[in-house]
């Protein structure tokens, strides 16, 4: 990865939360701690942001710290090491000029720093993804309309009329409460009523799940598994639930750690 590369996609980490750690840059860069540690000492001097012990900080905090909200700030600390290679496999499928839906979640959220470097339109019901897409990058983006959920900081509307209908994408990114033979599940009626009006706007829905959430269930179904085009998920996937993914006709792709990831997640 070129300088400027690393440069933007750290300049984008410290934009999500006041403090960023080297081994977090490591794991987003892809690149040794001491490439990241120039990075970050040259990115001070410019005064683009601050150099602080073991990372670096924001200039000017953002304006969502620790991405506010309950539910929102408590997802975003699990399997987080996980989720940033699921992210980061979910833009590997995107090409520039491609016109994407990213639904609300700690998942696709970490879409944002793989996504800096690339021109797509975006399409979201996230305010902190659109916010920080805005800052961070030259991707087009567009939001819908509704009603701003502060908890889990997603845009709701209920109505059908909406700008969501104008859109259309080749490709619908999105997590899930949980995942099972019945298709993909949800916990609230409003989301689900919103986010079937975003499936229907794209071609492809590829579902961004670690693999904890083939475990979990919930009382209400989003879609049918057969509407899933892909899953994206982690390693610790049980060869089970791959052969329930491949009998659906579900494209499953399995996203690896890098060799800094899982030594950080040991140490």
């Amino acid at each position: 990865m070129h300088e400027k590369e690393r440069h933007r996609i750290i300049m984008s980490a410290v934009q999500e939360r006041p403090v960023v750690t080297v081994p977090e840059l490591v794991e987003l860069t892809d690149s040794s701690e001491a490439t990241i540690r120039r990075d970050i000492a040259a990115l001070h001097v410019q005064k683009k942001l601050r150099r602080v012990r073991g990372g670096a900080e924001a200039l000017h905090p953002p304006q969502f710290v620790g991405l506010a909200g309950r539910p929102f700030s408590v997802n975003e600390t699990i399997n987080s090491r996980q989720k940033q290679a699921i992210a980061r496999e979910a833009v590997a499928l995107c090409d520039d000029g491609d016109a994407i839906i990213i639904n609300g979640g700690t998942t696709t959220f970490q879409m944002v720093h793989f996504l800096v470097n690339r021109r797509l339109q975006v399409f979201t019901n996230s305010f902190p993804i659109a916010e920080h897409l805005l800052k961070n990058s030259k991707n087009t983006v567009m939001l819908s309309g509704g009603v701003i959920y502060r908890e889990q900081n997603i845009i709701l509307s209920p109505f059908d009329n909406d700008v969501t209908r104008n859109f259309y994408a080749q490709r619908m990114f999105m997590g899930a409460q949980g995942l099972g033979a019945l298709g993909l599940m949800e916990a609230d009626p409003l989301l689900i009523q919103a986010e079937q009006k975003l499936i229907d706007q794209a071609d492809e829905l590829v579902v961004l799940v670690d693999s904890s959430k083939f475990a979990k269930r919930s009382s209400l179904i989003l879609c049918e598994l057969r509407r899933i085009t892909t899953v994206i998920t982690d390693a610790g996937i049980e060869d089970r639930h791959a052969a329930m993914l491949e009998q659906a006709g579900v494209t499953l792709i399995v996203a690896q750690e890098r060799s800094n990831e899982k030594s950080s997640a040991a140490s």
